[in-house]
């Protein structure tokens, strides 16, 4: 049996995959659960490989969708950030745009309990890395000896263009260097790409963000308004800023804040 075996699935629409998410089982550990729509075909999976804990990297619906069945299935423990347990609890805190309940579906409410600094298995010790950013509850899951890093959407691979609205920038950079300085042989992201040596992806990634940051500031410092930076930056409006309603929009920094404070308004 594999040592970590990803379980990568996806919503259909016309038998087509509407968007991939992805589980990690791990010596009978599973991180993330995958969206809603999703969580009877992965019981089914988890049926075949049991099941001893859950860790959630953060309390967003593609992430903890398949909470209440395999709980309410397996009556396991869930771990995750005190701040992501109420939500875990009463997922309605979400207020899911239409789009995010099409897309994902609306998930069950289920049990959590605050993780600690370290989750152990039988073979492995993970330790738990606070990367705030994409959400705040968000967190890492690290195995030093063997190098693996599990960091749900801590890290997402490209050049991002845009970003949901409530992603606060400055601290997915921070999240990333802290990130980039563990010695890391194998990265897992929430969408089911595995990267191996992933150091130098990830400080090209922290650089890009804060190299994004200072051009803001730069134009806005020339007088430009947030709508001319956004169109010198990145172009014209993109067709998500529109089938999302706004919620994710090319270069919305949300709480995009550093050494120079809040973005100009607008942002």
């Amino acid at each position: 049996m594999e040592e970590v075996i990803r379980i990568r699935i996806a919503n259909r629409l016309f038998g087509r995959p509407l968007y991939y998410t992805a589980a990690y089982w791990v010596d009978g550990l599973l991180i993330d659960t995958g969206c809603p729509r999703t969580s009877q075909e992965l019981l089914s999976v988890i049926e075949e490989l049991g099941l001893e804990r859950i860790v959630n990297t953060h309390s967003h619906e593609d992430h903890i969708g398949g909470n209440a069945i395999l709980q309410e299935g397996f009556g396991m423990e869930i771990l995750a950030h005190p701040l992501a347990l109420p939500i875990l609890s009463d997922p309605k805190r979400l207020h899911l745009q239409l789009y995010r309940r099409f897309i994902w579906g609306s998930p069950a409410s289920s049990q959590g309990s605050p993780i600690g600094e370290v989750v152990t298995t039988g073979h492995y010790s993970f330790e738990i890395i606070y990367t705030p950013g994409h959400s705040e509850d968000h967190i890492s899951l690290y195995e030093p000896r063997q190098g693996w890093l599990f960091t749900g959407d801590a890290y997402i691979g490209g050049l991002d263009k845009a970003l949901q609205a409530d992603s606060d920038i400055y601290a997915i950079i921070s999240s990333l260097k802290r990130l980039s300085a563990l010695s890391t042989k194998r990265l897992s992201q929430g969408s089911g790409t595995v990267r191996d040596d992933p150091q130098e992806a990830i400080e090209k990634k922290a650089e890009y963000l804060e190299d994004l940051g200072e051009k803001v500031w730069q134009l806005h410092g020339q007088g430009l308004s947030p709508k001319e930076i956004r169109d010198r930056l990145f172009g014209r409006e993109l067709p998500i800023a529109y089938w999302t309603l706004g919620q994710v929009v090319p270069g919305r920094a949300g709480k995009y804040r550093g050494k120079q404070g809040r973005l100009p308004a607008g942002y």
